[in-house]
């Protein structure tokens, strides 16, 4: 691992001048020189020191030609040269790398998401360590910035970033995303905020941001909106999460060292309910099914789901739709077929809340509650 680099304003100053005069630095005034020492240890005391996990995705990725911009090898660029290329972060921050993963998000899975959380808790603790940015996959990056915010015992700065393009090809955005999430994790003003994901100027909880299209730079949404903007350098808050996270959770990611299997299954015309009882036949604790509109469950669906009900599997009703809240009692009797429905939260995350539930109750009126508070 490597130290904390460091850029002086001192050496900065010194170059500057050696280019413009082409005068050795010796030729600077002893007294400018002594001013400038204190100047210098005061600016380094102000940079936060940042831990950058690399994990891969495509960030991480490089492409044939500058044009491959969808078409590319993800997970092949060591974070430490992903952190070299951009030499700006030095600047902003006293930045070491630290390879956990290199591999495209799409193969994590709760042995990895579990691994990762433990990593960062352990680096939180850290008295030297004022931040923590995950570079990660696009693809299931709301995932595990869903799970850190719900176990990460800290108020310490936690930022996910990713990228839509490869560091080679044109336009790619890697770059200033990931110069943005350095600067984001070293606000104070990101302090307690819980854990935040960075892309495209824009700055999400891990709560509601999610991925809106497979290509476009733009693709990151929450539905009420990001938190806040980076501009010009600028870390810009306008709201706050409204849901507990990190420090206001039941989830203690030290304490937590296997998850139950969430299985999510896809409504749609024609369904075959045969999916559900592989669900229950393949280990499953609970099902979220991810029905059509307001949760709606087609009637060649409900006995399937109330017979893996009657075996002990949690069934939870969540939308394909995107957003939106599924009401309880609404399109199907849940309080008869004790059934559960998620609030607002998308299958996926749905599936990382209800495994982190199945951690400490199987009680459908008690996992109700942790849907509506979470």
């Amino acid at each position: 691992m490597k130290h904390f680099a460091r850029v002086t304003t001192l050496a900065a100053a010194l170059l500057s001048a050696s280019l413009i005069t082409g005068t050795a630095h010796a030729q600077l005034a002893p007294a400018a020189q002594s001013a400038a020492a204190p100047a210098t240890a005061q600016a380094e005391a102000r940079k936060a020191n940042i831990v950058i996990i690399g994990t891969g995705g495509t960030i991480a990725g490089a492409g044939a030609s500058v044009t491959n911009t969808a078409a590319y090898q993800s997970a092949v660029v060591p974070v430490d040269k992903i952190i070299a290329s951009v030499p700006e972060i030095s600047k902003v921050a006293n930045v070491k790398g630290e390879q956990i993963f290199q591999i495209g998000s799409e193969s994590f899975n709760n042995e990895r998401l579990l691994k990762l959380a433990k990593r960062v808790s352990e680096l939180l603790k850290q008295p030297d360590v004022d931040g923590i940015v995950i570079t990660h996959g696009t693809d299931t990056i709301e995932e595990t910035a869903y799970f850190l915010n719900l176990t990460l015992k800290s108020d310490k700065p936690v930022v996910v970033v990713g990228s839509m393009r490869p560091g080679t090809a044109l336009g790619a955005d890697g770059a200033l995303n990931l110069y943005d999430a350095v600067l984001v994790a070293s606000n104070p003003a990101s302090k307690g905020k819980g854990t935040l994901a960075v892309l495209n100027d824009e700055i999400h909880t891990g709560r509601d941001v999610t991925k809106s299209n497979t290509f476009k730079t733009e693709t990151f949404r929450s539905p009420f909106g990001p938190l806040g903007y980076v501009v010009e350098g600028r870390t810009l808050f306008y709201r706050l999460p409204a849901r507990p996270h990190t420090l206001q959770t039941q989830w203690d990611i030290d304490k937590i060292d296997k998850l139950p299997e969430v299985a999510v299954l896809y409504a749609y015309g024609n369904a075959n309910p045969a999916a559900v009882d592989a669900a229950v036949k393949s280990g499953a604790k609970a099902i979220i099914y991810a029905a059509t509109g307001n949760g709606s469950v087609g009637d060649y669906m409900v006995e399937s789901l109330k017979a893996a009900r009657a075996k002990g599997v949690q069934i939870v009703r969540a939308s394909r739709t995107g957003s939106g809240v599924v009401v309880r009692n609404a399109e199907q009797p849940d309080d008869k077929y004790d059934w559960i429905v998620t609030d607002d939260q998308l299958p996926q995350k749905a599936r990382i809340l209800m495994a982190l539930a199945l951690t400490q109750t199987n009680d459908a009126k008690a996992l109700q509650q942790v849907f509506w508070k979470y």
